[in-house]
């Protein structure tokens, strides 16, 4: 039986190479690469980081219920193919899904076993720090993600598994010892010694067991977004 794990977050967190990063030390995870019909920012390319497609092709792909979910972000359309979940249950690999909270909440209406990972900045300043050093986006829209971030953060209660993107090589051994954890727990076997660290690992992330670490992240954003803040 193949698992779905969805890790959302906001622009900036380090997302993309958590994911890049995981997909090399655990086996048998396929993933979602999504559509888009945003230009190719930096060294991004077709079918790597996403499928870029026209407008016209992503509404005729809406029409033919080819999306598992798809969303609106900043003008700009972004769909997870179905075939990509068919494929993973045909192959018995589970299927990781990088999206955002607006599809992360669709596919968990569709599929409310899927494993819901949200990945966090230590605080606002660094995640504004990272959105500056990629130098892709012009100030104005800097200043619309860290906005839009500070909506998305406040959504975090909605999600099993909280990873602060704090240290690197911390986040991916973090982030696989979640994935490795909930494939053990799927087993129904009695877990062997060898799988002590890695549940007791991924139970440190759980949203009950972080919550406290996650407050003055969230209280970050919200001074941040008020008057004169």
């Amino acid at each position: 039986m193949s698992s779905v794990f969805i890790i959302s977050a906001p622009s900036g967190s380090g997302k993309s190479t958590l994911v890049e990063k995981v997909r090399k030390v655990v086996p048998g995870l396929e993933f979602s690469v999504s559509y888009t019909t945003r230009q190719p920012r930096g060294r991004e390319q077709n079918g790597r980081e996403y499928f870029f497609v026209s407008r016209e092709t992503f509404e005729q792909m809406k029409q033919n219920d080819e999306f598992l979910e798809y969303a609106e972000v900043f003008g700009n359309g972004y769909g997870t193919a179905k075939r990509f979940f068919e494929q993973a249950k045909q192959s018995g690999h589970d299927l990781l899904l990088d999206i955002d909270v607006q599809g992360a909440a669709q596919i968990k209406r569709k599929l409310p076993d899927a494993v819901t990972i949200f990945v966090l900045p230590p605080d606002r300043k660094t995640l504004e720090l990272r959105l500056r050093n990629r130098s892709l986006d012009k100030e104005e829209v800097i200043q619309r993600r860290l906005v839009t971030a500070h909506r998305e953060i406040e959504k975090y209660r909605e999600y099993d598994y909280i990873l602060i993107n704090d240290r690197l090589e911390e986040s991916i051994a973090a982030l696989k010892a979640i994935l490795l954890a909930e494939r053990i727990k799927r087993a129904g076997t009695e877990p062997v010694a060898a799988d002590n660290e890695t549940l007791a690992k991924a139970e440190s992330c759980r949203l009950r067991n972080i919550a406290a670490r996650v407050q003055p992240i969230v209280a970050s954003f919200a001074v941040a977004a008020a008057p004169g803040g």
